[in-house]
């Protein structure tokens, strides 16, 4: 329930973050009250977007379903793929999103041409939806049915932290800035992405795609068995597992190594890094 919470509230900061640029923007922009409409024209198509592909989703699992196994671990697999290509995403264009945005706006007031505003807000919400939904499947698919009505409870609740944060950051706050922000949340998001990485693996030694090697190559439950409240919450964070086999370590160590070298190529690819080498040279 804890990573339906934090995904619903980082997808969703994600999301309004591009819409209140959008909106402050056309707000404060003399001659171009008109965008608004488009704006929120925009936004009503993402939500339309990612709520077709939720249908999707749903219409081939039940087409596909005596491969649901199947289509529940690429499921699992497709999300953790798509929270890290959210954490690289927003590494390359974290610090300039809002002048991008901007400079787009503007070239959109010039010809009063306000299609733009309606297709950068539809893409904003139909990605972090499409994203937040893939995600939901996998988690969800994996749930007991009695947990269902928690799952979806979590959900809504994550959505509301989101606008609360989403407000606070908009006030300027010193304690959480939003490259702070930010920061925290890729952490997070990385952890995540591993702890659906490990899911996935075991599904597929589950279904014997993968093998194993050794079962259990060390036994840490006596300090914190991942069955339990917090190591469960633990294990469902970050990847932790008390009595993990030989493929799974293999896959989360290597999930991270894959990390490193992706984030430290994003960061050598920004234009502030870019900067940096041409002053050295």
């Amino acid at each position: 329930m804890e990573q339906v919470i934090f995904v619903m509230w980082r997808e969703s900061v994600e999301a309004l973050l591009v819409v209140g640029i959008l909106h402050s923007w056309l707000s404060r922009t003399p001659g171009a009250e008109s965008g608004r409409r488009w704006l929120w024209g925009g936004v009503v198509a993402g939500l339309v977007l990612a709520g077709l592909l939720g249908a999707g989703i749903y219409s081939a699992q039940e087409l596909l379903a005596n491969w649901q196994d199947q289509f529940q671990t690429l499921m699992v697999l497709v999300a953790a793929a798509l929270i890290a290509q959210m954490v690289l995403w927003m590494r390359a264009h974290g610090r300039t999103l809002k002048r991008e945005l901007e400079q787009g706006l503007t070239r959109n007031l010039e010809h009063q041409n306000w299609w733009g505003v309606a297709v950068l807000a539809a893409l904003a919400i139909a990605r972090e939806g499409s994203e937040a939904v893939v995600f939901l499947y996998g988690t969800l698919a994996a749930a007991p049915a009695s947990d269902l009505p928690l799952m979806g409870i979590a959900a809504l609740g994550g959505l509301l932290a989101a606008v609360a944060t989403f407000w606070l950051l908009q006030l300027g706050s010193k304690v959480m800035t939003w490259p702070r922000f930010f920061r925290i949340t890729e952490i997070l998001l990385l952890l995540l992405a591993a702890s659906l990485v490990v899911t996935g693996v075991e599904k597929m030694q589950a279904l014997e795609w993968l093998p194993p090697l050794v079962d259990g190559i060390w036994d840490t439950s006596w300090l914190l068995p991942d069955m339990g409240r917090v190591g469960g919450l633990v294990a469902g964070l970050t990847g932790y597992r008390a009595q993990p086999s030989l493929m799974t370590v293999l896959a989360f160590v290597g999930y991270w190594l894959l990390m490193a070298w992706l984030l430290s190529r994003t960061k050598a690819g920004t234009p502030q890094a870019q900067r940096a080498r041409m002053g050295r040279a």
